[in-house]
């Protein structure tokens, strides 16, 4: 297992799966009061913002994150989300998202996500993200740049 640290506190890690393939990306945090409803439970539209952090974090793992894409004028703007909820997630629950690309596009990626809630390992949510690479200035899709593409296909776990 690889770790990530910042300070004394674990943030993200890659979980080496048995068989060598590329490792998933696993990014830990907790939900927060700020996530939840009336219920206590996670409000749906929440967990979209534990997806992000999870995949910039991803990104910035593989060397390409998004100020990366700033930098060269490209951005990825979603065009699809979605999530099911599997199990309750509630205020102070501590939780593992996990990352995967599903697919690589011309100019699109498809991100894929799971929820595991820590304390007891249960598959919480699973989610897919689709982002369309573009170029800012023209405001036009556009194809993945080479290296970032290249990143990103060395991080695909079969």
């Amino acid at each position: 297992m690889v770790e990530f640290k910042t300070s004394a506190c674990v943030h993200a890690r890659f979980a080496r799966p048995s068989d060598n393939s590329p490792m998933p990306f696993l990014w830990r945090s907790r939900v927060r009061f700020v996530d939840t409803d009336f219920s206590t439970r996670i409000h749906y539209s929440a967990l979209f913002r534990h997806f992000e952090i999870a995949e910039t974090e991803f990104l910035r793992s593989l060397g390409v994150g998004y100020a990366h894409w700033f930098e060269r004028g490209y951005s990825l703007p979603r065009v699809h989300v979605e999530v099911d909820y599997i199990a309750p997630l509630r205020f102070d629950d501590e939780i593992e998202v996990e990352v995967r690309i599903a697919r690589i596009g011309a100019s699109s990626i498809t991100f894929d996500f799971r929820v595991i809630r820590t304390d007891d390992g249960a598959d919480a949510a699973r989610g897919r993200i689709v982002g369309v690479c573009i170029d800012v200035a023209a405001g036009t899709s556009t194809p993945i740049p080479a290296d970032i593409r290249e990143a990103l296909e060395r991080s695909l776990v079969e």
